[in-house]
Order: structure tokens, then C-alpha cells, then sequence
């Protein structure tokens, strides 16, 4: 059994996952309350599908960009997890768990979440064998960068505030948003991106492993 860990933002999930199914899923927006929501939703959850937290196999964890203090509890508690059960850790870039939530089309994408004082993370995507592949590294960007950037039809999905999205609405031919629902980075995804890295025994270092900061992202011009 897989549990995902997803708390890269405001919005922070968990997933579980045994076989192929889905055995539970939960996403939540927290008041900065990482610390004290976090380990208390992982026992309720292991508990409700009559589960014990012994029955983990691995530990998957979104890895930002994010929130700096977010992103350190939750690999915290993963990597503790992990030390604590010899269990594997597993860890996906964030902006990947929101575009594995996406249909593959013909089309680019691009995925974003909140990057604080008006800024996004990005990262861009084309469809590649049935699934999206990035294009290039994370960056740091705006709404009207990106509005003035975009000159083909492109899927933009990910954390979007409402002036965010008229903003980007202004290029209704080519900025293509889905529903806000849609938008919503699913733990349950992380933890199927986890399982294919499990299965392939494609582990990281439990002790290594480190968070996406947003500082260390640039601000490239967008082609």
C-alpha cells in the first residue's frame, strides 16, 4: 500500500492506494495549519479502510514548488514514515501530480500553482506517448505573462484566483482553462505516479531528498 502526501500549499492532501485502487482520498485548505492536520488526517485515513499504518510498502510526497514551511513538514513526515517502517520514499514534482489530472490532447499545457505576491510556478508540457512530458524547467511567472505569451491554443490548469483567470480569459482562443474543479491537484494521482515508480523500484534517498523551493526557480521568458 502507497500513501501519498501532498502539502505543497494551502491546498494539501492524502491518498492511499493498494494494487490498483484507490482506497481513500482526501484534499483540504488549511489555515497554515500543516503541523497539527497533517499526521492526525494520515491515522484517520489508514483507520477508515481498516487499515494499520504498518501495512505502508512506500511513501510518495509531492515535492513543490510550494510553500517553504509546508513543503519541509511533509517531507518530514514522509521521510519519518519511511525511516520508521524501512519503507521506500517516492517524491513527484507538484506541478506533475496537476498535469497527471489532465486529459492528453494535441495541445501544450501548462500547469501553475501559487508562488505568493501575485507570482506562479510553471512548468510546461506536450503530450508524449499517451501521457504529458515537460518541456523544460520550473519557472517563475504572472497571470499577465503568461496572457501575453500565449499565442496558440494552450491548456492552463493549476491554482488560479479569480483575477487570475479573467486575466487569462482575456485570450479565450488560446487560453484554455478548465472548470475550477478540474483544477484541484489530487493526491490520488500522486499516488498513481508513485505507484509506477515503485513498481520500477525507481526509489529515491530517503535522507537526500529535498523540497522544490521557490527560490531557487528563474524567471525565463516564456517562447
Amino acid at each position: 500500500m502507497i500513501l501519498a502526501i501532498d502539502t505543497s500549499t494551502q491546498w494539501m492532501g492524502i491518498a492511499l492506494l493498494k494494487d490498483t485502487q484507490i482506497l481513500y482520498e482526501k484534499v483540504w485548505r488549511t489555515h497554515r495549519r500543516h503541523t497539527v492536520e497533517l499526521a492526525p488526517a494520515i491515522q484517520e485515513a489508514v483507520a477508515d479502510c481498516g487499515l494499520q499504518i504498518n501495512d505502508l510498502e512506500a511513501i510518495g510526497i509531492a515535492l513543490g514548488p510550494g510553500s517553504f514551511t509546508s513543503l519541509r513538514i511533509g517531507l518530514a513526515v514522509a521521510k519519518g514514515l519511511a525511516l520508521t517502517l524501512h519503507v521506500p520514499v517516492i517524491g513527484i514534482p507538484s506541478l506533475d501530480i496537476t498535469a497527471a489530472g489532465v486529459p492528453v490532447q494535441d495541445i501544450p499545457l501548462i500547469t501553475v500553482l501559487r508562488a505568493g505576491r501575485e507570482r506562479l510556478a510553471a512548468c510546461n508540457y506536450q503530450a508524449e506517448n499517451g501521457h504529458w512530458k515537460a518541456t523544460g524547467d520550473i519557472y517563475i511567472t504572472t497571470a499577465q505573462e503568461l496572457e501575453a505569451a500565449i499565442d496558440s491554443p494552450t491548456l492552463i490548469c493549476g491554482e488560479l484566483e479569480q483575477e487570475e483567470r479573467k486575466v487569462l480569459e482575456r485570450r479565450w482562443r488560446n487560453a484554455l482553462l478548465p472548470d475550477p474543479a478540474d483544477n484541484i491537484r489530487r493526491p490520488a494521482k500522486l499516488a498513481m505516479l508513485c505507484a509506477q515508480k515503485f513498481e520500477a523500484q525507481q526509489f529515491d534517498d530517503v535522507v537526500s531528498l529535498a523540497p522544490i523551493y521557490l527560490h531557487t526557480l528563474n524567471t525565463p521568458a516564456l517562447n
